[in-house]
C-alpha cells in the first residue's frame, strides 16, 4: 500500500489541536486590506475552529495529521 499524500494546501491553511479539532485563520486577511473596514480586520483577528462536518472532510485530506 503506497503512502497516502497530504492536500499543499491544507497543510498551509489549518492546524488540528491536541484535542481533535481543526482550526484556522479567518481568509481575506492578506493583502488589500486598505479596503475592509476596521471592524472587519479587528474581529477577524486570531484563529477559529471549523464545524465537525467540515473538519471530517479536512482530516481526509490530510491523512497522517498536520505534524
Amino acid at each position: 500500500m503506497p503512502k497516502l499524500k497530504t492536500k499543499s494546501g491544507v497543510k498551509k491553511r489549518f492546524k488540528i489541536t491536541a484535542s481533535g479539532k481543526v482550526k484556522h485563520g479567518v481568509a481575506g486577511k492578506r493583502h488589500r486590506l486598505i479596503h475592509h473596514t476596521s471592524k472587519y480586520i479587528r474581529q477577524n483577528r486570531g484563529t477559529t475552529v471549523i464545524s465537525d462536518a467540515d473538519a471530517r472532510t479536512i482530516k481526509l485530506w490530510a491523512p497522517y495529521g498536520l505534524g
